[in-house]
């Protein structure tokens, strides 16, 4: 079969290169006739050339003789306005094209000139009667230099009367300057003849050779061999009639076309000639070129066919590649089939999961809000059935979170917000959420931080407390009870000085992965299934979002687990580290120059080196016995410590005797701090008792350090304030202006305010809220509460328009914004618009009073002052 198509193939080629030949064939029959009648015609266009070159140089001649009596004329003109015309020719200068300048007063007949000598004009021939512009032109003749010139002459008129002529003598050389080198390769002869004397004044260079013979006309018929005296007679009528001639002749054995072309009426004659074989030179060219462009045609056909044979193998392999590549492409067409059917069922997964996992929380929503219908006389019940309805709603605002979280990242518009933070204050936020949950499932949960050199660092604080609890609160749900949690932040070698580079570690010994769903672990809309991690409800996107934000971010991240063994995730950073901020006076204002940590030996290393950049010594100690050997040497020579730090799990710290030994070793008393795991077991109160003895949890942060100091030496301060420092949250009593078009929202957000003992005003959109706080009395509100998205004038256009208000109070009140616009740009836009801080919807009410105490109050004591 393949051998019978290859056959018809052949056949099939056959007619066509029959074909190609016969098109070539009469292409070139074609090309042979219109290469014979092109040199015809080149011929003819030749001559038609050699016209228009003579008619060309005939206007630029006329063209010269026009301008040089029009300057002749501007000159005369001159000489008309001036004193002393003689003294004005004598002093002008020669050039190159003027030889020389005479002038004759009126009536004289004889006058002066530029050289120097006597003028007249019976020197001068004027009896052709030859004018150009006007101006009179003498006969050609030979002057002072030997130079074949010629004379114009202009009256010089002053008032109306002719006061004198004005002569310029004008050489033939100067016209070379404008005269083409040469027609047809040099191989033509020109001259410039005067038809009055039919001397040959001009043989412009490049114009054929010179010869010796060519004086005048005569001259050029004999050197020439033009005697036939019919010829020469019509030449002789042409001339005196000023018309143009051409003729063929032979000249010197070569057939030639002589010319004899008039210049300014026939004042001067264009003469030479130009070989015939010169003229037909271009056809020639042409020929041979067309001949070389049939040979080339040939040589293409021929190449054409081998092209064609090659072609056709290349079409035949082609084909081959193409069907193997459809086979391909067939099989990658049924692979991504194949994936979209397995996305599909995975989002339907997806969607059967977040069905049963919204319907969950807010079926208990529904049944204890009925249940407190029900029951609203038992204040037990209500407070009961309060409790759970807040924790159903806390667990589908997560899960509408990770949701929102995940279409965020998905159509590309998260944000990183970047602002300066402390890895204390993030590992105290991170704790504070895991520990409790840890708690519940009596698990122990470690914290360690090792190699930090810069506890201040730039990054998105928010986003990173999302990485950690989404790995943590992961670690605490798929862990046993009874099972062990560790959290590391681990230091490593930095690629640059300009960044901290990190390694967040997530390790449990909980149920562990198969390595069948660590592949996918990231994907989302992806969960573990078994019959344990069923129990444990989620949308299956904090995998998926915790990657993205790493990405997001610059770092990297990776899983390894085993089932029954536990899991453990790594997270590698660079964020950016500040420029350097260390507020030295604060070790030196209070008294801080040299302390003594007693601990073991990572945690002692991890000291020093946060403690590197203050100025501050710390000498450290691995044992009890070792501290107190350091106490004693430090105040034998005088050196005291002004702080102590120790473990507080080291042998003896159980009823304070190390204490007491380190203070007998040293005379003054020196405050200590312990150094606790957080969430460790309360210390002996006998200890805690002992004057300037505080608790500073571990990890060491100087931030932390910094805080337990001032709080340790403002104590008694602020064990006086404590009653205000309670009542600080306290928002009784103030009275806020609130934006809310949603009446639910703006009954919920009243009642709450009522049961704080605060009252407010609500207005349905933000112009409203604008003309409410406009026409107020100075003080009448405490702050702003602003909700976003409203009808008429939404929030952000509100705010601006209060803050630009022309009142004292319209820059400095608080204005908070309450909406459910809660991803980091609409915090950015927020803040953007003029508004003090962002609070996300659903209100939680301890936040708010906290902000309001931040906020209204701190305006309050900024008023006062």
């Amino acid at each position: 079969m393949k051998k019978k198509s290859e056959k018809s193939g052949r056949r099939r080629g056959i007619p066509l290169i029959v074909s190609i030949v016969l098109v070539f064939c009469i292409l070139g029959t074609v090309v042979y006739s219109v290469a014979q009648k092109i040199s015809e015609e080149m011929s003819e266009s030749a001559i038609t050339n050699l016209n228009e070159s003579l008619n060309l140089i005939k206007g630029m001649v006329e063209a010269i003789y026009s301008k040089e009596a029009e300057f002749q004329k501007l000159i005369a003109q001159e000489i008309a306005s001036i004193d002393d015309p003689e003294e004005f020719i004598r002093s002008y200068n020669k050039n190159n094209t003027m030889v020389k300048l005479s002038l004759i007063a009126a009536g004289e007949t004889e006058g002066v000139s530029n050289t120097g000598s006597v003028f007249t004009e019976k020197e001068l021939d004027f009896s052709a009667r030859k004018t150009i512009d006007g101006l009179e032109i003498s006969e050609s003749y030979l002057n002072s230099m030997g130079t074949w010139a010629y004379t114009m002459k202009c009256p010089v008129i002053r008032d109306g009367e002719e006061i004198a002529t004005f002569y310029i003598e004008y050489i033939y050389d100067s016209l070379e300057e404008v005269l083409p080198d040469g027609f047809y390769n040099g191989k033509a002869m020109l001259y410039i003849m005067d038809s009055e004397s039919e001397r040959l004044v001009l043989k412009p260079k490049g114009m054929g050779e010179r010869n010796a013979g060519h004086l005048n006309l005569q001259d050029f018929y004999h050197a020439n061999r033009i005697l036939e005296k019919d010829i020469q007679s019509e030449v002789f009528h042409s001339v005196r009639n000023g018309k143009n001639v051409m003729f063929y002749h032979d000249i010197l054995g070569r057939d030639s076309l002589i010319y004899m072309w008039a210049v300014n009426d026939g004042g001067l004659y264009l003469i030479g000639y130009v070989p015939i074989e010169a003229i037909q030179q271009e056809g020639r060219t042409v020929n041979q070129n067309i001949i070389i462009v049939i040979i080339v045609m040939l040589a293409a056909f021929i190449i054409c066919c081998l092209i064609y044979y090659f072609n056709k193998r290349q079409q035949d392999r082609i084909r081959k590649e193409r069907e193997e590549e459809r086979e391909v492409y067939n099989r990658q067409l049924a692979e991504a089939l194949q994936a979209a059917q397995i996305a599909s069922n995975s989002k339907t997964t997806f969607l059967s999961n977040m069905s049963h996992d919204i319907r969950t929380p807010m079926n208990a929503i529904l049944g204890f809000t009925t249940l407190l219908s029900r029951d609203a006389d038992n204040a037990l019940k209500v407070r009961e059935y309060t409790r759970k309805i807040t924790a159903s709603g806390q667990h589908l605002l997560s899960l509408i979170n990770d949701v929102l979280d995940v279409s965020k990242i998905e159509s590309g518009k998260v944000v990183l917000t970047i602002s300066e933070f402390t890895l204390n204050d993030l590992v105290s936020s991170v704790d504070a959420i895991i520990r409790p949950m840890a708690r519940e499932k009596q698990q122990n949960f470690y914290v360690t931080v090792t190699d930090i050199k810069h506890e201040y660092l730039l990054g998105d604080e928010t986003r990173l407390n999302q990485i950690l609890i989404n790995l943590l609160s992961n670690a605490v749900k798929y862990t046993p009870e009874g099972g062990s949690i560790w959290f590391r932040i681990i230091g490593l070698g930095q690629h640059t000085s300009q960044y901290e580079h990190i390694r967040i570690e997530v390790e449990d010994n909980g149920y562990g992965m198969t390595p069948k769903y660590l592949e996918i672990i990231f994907d989302a809309f992806t969960r573990a299934e078994n019959s344990t991690t069923n129990k444990v409800q989620g949308t299956g996107l904090g995998m998926a979002i915790t990657k993205n934000i790493v990405e997001l971010m610059g770092g990297s991240i990776k899983v390894s687990s085993e089932v029954d063994k536990g899991s453990l995730f790594q997270v590698e950073l660079e964020l950016r580290i500040p420029e350097e901020q260390e507020d030295e006076c604060f070790w030196e204002e209070h008294g801080i120059k040299r302390i003594l940590a007693a601990d073991e030996e990572e945690s002692c290393n991890n000291i020093r080196m946060l403690m590197k950049d203050t100025k501050v010594r710390v000498d450290t100690a691995v044992t009890g016995d070792e501290a107190i050997r350091l106490a004693e040497e430090a105040d034998r020579k005088g050196e005291e410590y002004h702080m102590i730090l120790l473990e507080a799990r080291m042998p003896g710290m159980k009823d304070g005797d190390l204490i007491e030994k380190l203070r007998t070793a040293l005379t003054e008393t020196v405050p200590v701090l312990l150094l606790t795991d957080y969430g460790g077991a309360e210390e002996d109160e006998a200890v805690l008792c002992k004057k300037d003895v505080g608790v500073l949890p571990k990890p060491f942060f100087v931030s932390a350090f910094k805080e337990k100091i001032l709080e340790m030496q403002t104590a008694g301060e602020s064990k006086e304030h404590t009653p205000d420092a309670l009542e600080n949250n306290s928002i009784e009593g103030l009275h806020f202006l609130v934006a809310e078009d949603n009446e639910i929202n703006a009954e919920i957000l009243s009642e709450l305010l009522e049961l704080e003992g605060a009252t407010c005003e609500i207005m349905e959109n933000g112009r409203l809220a604008l003309e409410r706080f406009r026409d107020a009395g100075k003080g009448e509100f405490d702050a702003v509460l602003m909700d976003v998205q409203m009808p008429v004038m939404n929030g952000y256009e509100a705010t601006r328009a209060i803050r630009e208000l022309e009142r004292e109070d319209a820059g400095r009140i608080p204005i908070i914004a309450m909406t459910a616009n809660a991803f980091a740009e609409d915090v950015k836009d927020a803040l953007d618009a003029g508004m003090d801080v962002h609070i996300a919807k659903p209100i939680n009410m301890e936040l708010l009073k906290r902000t309001v105490n931040d906020y209204v109050k701190k305006g309050s004591l900024n008023n006062a002052g």
